[in-house]
């Protein structure tokens, strides 16, 4: 009826009858319109997902009445066809409520995680399905085909209309070949020149609500980012598929793409196609509890994971390897690495890295004269401590096989993966290929120079943790990692999920005092905004970047941070705002964590224990020392006991931090 006129004059129909005919025909028009416009609701009924389809079809994305995506056209150019296209049919809607208790292998926020949304599938007359889901923290959605063979995605449109006076906080990017360890530029949209390019995640801050902007079930597909098209306009664009690439002159790792097709992504015809993820926050808080990218991810293909260990590890490469106090030099030799391994097993520390020098770059085959990392894993086994060993992606991807085979036979935990720095289809399903051949040695993977997480961990849990982020490293050569980057990477970075941020220097300055030292480096801020990242930053897999003789000089800075786990049970947010303060309290086994961190201002807080089990709890407490402002390293310990009528008052110094283990009195 929405296509059909009637013309009363021209049939010369009159009186009742054309009056009736002119009401059916309004009925008609206003089915039809109904038809081509559907709402799907969170099951708590407060955020809104609209969808129009005619010349183009649209979403737009409300919370409590207020609109905070406008209108946005979403399609995909398949085998040289628009999907949905120009004013498709509906064949079918279907609605259904998805409830599932998800129970995560390594869980970063919560043991269970509660997975409910409202679904909406739309299966259109041409082959291709419009999937969408509402959760009351955020809305979903994607696209499937029923195509024969194989086909060429030449574009997918994923357009974002905010409003001007919305603010952003934008990663922005040079090119798609990056590490993706970007600063955010806070900025309001109507202010940002168009053509800007950004990797994802973005936050935009509209009516007073958070909107994250990530993606999951990332398979055979490459990663989506952003550019602006101005008029507070984000589209996404993607890397072409790569028909050629080439390692740059003189380097065994930079390998950047040098001839582009004409499309995007090869794959498979019948098949879903990667989730588009719009997170929903009231408050800044939220955005910390926020795990849609977890559950959107495809499910566990593991079938015993049982082995998959978490941990903390003794890092070698940020701080050069500046052991002191021995008898002997220090430098990539065996000795060096076993006292890595002492240091650990004296200190509750799981794993250690051999990173870059243990072999000879290009041959990883080929261990350099003074290592024997045989005996190195053997000598880790007797004192129970893993050892994973760092390699260049290109190295590995040449060799993966016969590496991991010896990996294997060594005894090797696991692999850190270095400076893929693309997220092109082949290079999302190069990741794949690497977890699925180590989860088969039963290996951990922990990938750096490396995309952001994108839902690949739910399916590969031994992807235990990556990069992708602008971490301690930086300080090596720039004054990047600041208090407030600090304090604004968990509310965007790590919502998308874990984040080898590698914290724990233990030498501090503030930022008056910081200096650029590349082999003797330190941190921005106080002793206890390093030690508090343990328990706000996530990573199942947690680096001790520092050097070991410095960590035992700092014996009890040591000691309390051996205590803190790197999986979490429950996790509570207490004060938080992006880019200037964030208080958690977490929870493992029967004992509490609380961390808390503030940018360049100090701050006071007072918080309630009301969350606390009854019973009495003995705490152990780490705070800014009185003169914590001038000289950072400066902090002192406390105990007291307590219970969960009581309240903590939690004091700051300039770029300072502040943490307490609660552990229940028996």
């Amino acid at each position: 009826m929405t296509r059909t006129q009637i013309n009363l004059k021209q049939s010369q129909v009159t009186g009742p009858i054309a009056l009736a005919l002119l009401l059916l025909c309004m009925a008609g028009l206003t089915r039809g319109q109904e038809q081509n416009r559907y709402e799907l609701r969170s099951p708590d009924g407060a955020v809104t997902l609209a969808i129009s389809i005619g010349d183009q079809t649209t979403i737009s994305v409300s919370l409590d009445g207020k609109v905070l995506v406008n209108p946005s056209p979403v399609s995909m150019t398949v085998n040289g066809r628009l999907l949905p296209g120009k004013n498709p049919v509906v064949l079918e809607a279907r609605r259904r409520t998805h409830r599932q208790n998800i129970t995560p292998v390594l869980p970063e926020k919560f043991a269970v995680i509660d997975d409910h949304c409202n679904e909406l599938t739309l299966e259109f007359n041409n082959s291709c399905a419009l999937i969408i889901r509402a959760y009351d923290n955020g809305i979903a959605y994607r696209f499937r085909t029923d195509l024969k063979s194989e086909v060429k995605v030449a574009f997918e449109q994923a357009v974002f209309n905010f409003s001007g006076n919305d603010e952003i906080y934008y990663p922005e990017e040079e090119s798609f070949f990056s590490h993706n360890e970007r600063t955010y530029l806070h900025m309001r949209l109507d202010t940002v020149t168009a053509g800007r390019l950004a990797s994802l995640p973005v936050l935009v801050k509209a009516n007073n609500a958070g909107i994250m902007i990530e993606e999951s079930a990332l398979t055979d597909y490459p990663g989506m980012w952003l550019r602006t098209a101005g008029s507070a306009k984000l589209e996404a664009t993607f890397p072409p598929f790569p028909l050629e690439s080439r390692p740059q002159p003189g380097s065994d790792r930079n390998v950047p793409v040098t001839k582009n097709a004409g499309f995007i992504a090869m794959t498979k015809g019948t098949r879903s196609f990667p989730w588009r993820i719009l997170a929903v926050a009231r408050k800044d808080g939220d955005l910390i509890t926020n795990q849609l990218v977890y559950q959107l991810g495809e499910e566990q293909q593991i079938d015993d994971p049982s082995w998959i260990r978490p941990g903390k590890v003794a890092w070698d490469w940020w701080n050069a390897n500046n052991i002191y106090g021995v008898d002997f030099r220090s430098g990539i030799n065996t000795e060096t690495y076993k006292y890595y391994i002492d240091f650990a097993s004296k200190c509750g520390i799981e794993y250690i890295i051999l990173d870059e020098g243990w072999y000879k770059l290009g041959n990883l085959l080929d261990v350099v004269p003074d290592m024997d990392v045989p005996e190195l894993i053997a000598y880790g086994k007797e004192k129970h401590v893993g050892v994973i060993l760092w390699v260049i992606w290109k190295t590995l991807d040449d060799q993966l096989i016969p590496a991991l085979d010896q990996f294997e036979k060594w005894g090797a935990a696991g692999i850190k993966v270095d400076f893929m720095q693309r997220s092109d289809q082949e290079m999302v399903n190069f990741y794949r290929k690497v977890a699925a051949e180590a989860a088969k040695r039963k290996m951990l993977v922990d990938f750096h120079g490396a995309f952001k997480p994108s839902g690949l961990r739910r399916a590969c849990p031994n992807v235990i943790t990556r990069e992708g982020v602008k971490g301690l490293e930086h300080c090596k050569w720039s004054k990047d990692i600041t208090p407030t980057h600090d304090l604004t990477l968990p509310f965007i970075r790590m919502v998308s999920g874990p984040m080898d941020f590698t914290p724990g220097a233990m030498i501090n300055a503030q930022p008056g005092n910081f200096r650029i030292v590349f082999t003797r480096p330190m941190s921005m801020g106080t002793r206890m905004h390093q030690i508090a990242m343990y328990i706000v930053y996530e990573s199942p897999l947690q680096m001790m970047a520092d050097c070991p003789s410095n960590y035992l000089k700092e014996a009890e800075s040591t000691a309390f941070i051996a205590k803190i786990p790197t999986t979490w049970e429950d996790t509570r947010v207490l004060e938080a705002r992006v880019g200037e303060y964030l208080v958690l309290a977490r929870k493992n086994g029967g004992k509490w964590y609380i961390g808390a961190m503030t940018n360049e201002n100090p701050r006071d807080f007072t918080i309630s224990l009301s969350f606390l089990d009854d019973g009495k709890y003995t705490s152990e407490i780490m705070e800014d020392g009185v003169n914590a402002d001038r000289y950072a390293e400066d902090y002192r310990k406390i105990s007291r006991t307590i219970s969960g009528n009581d309240s903590l008052a939690i004091r700051m110094a300039p770029g300072g931090g502040w943490a307490a283990i609660l552990s229940p009195e028996n």
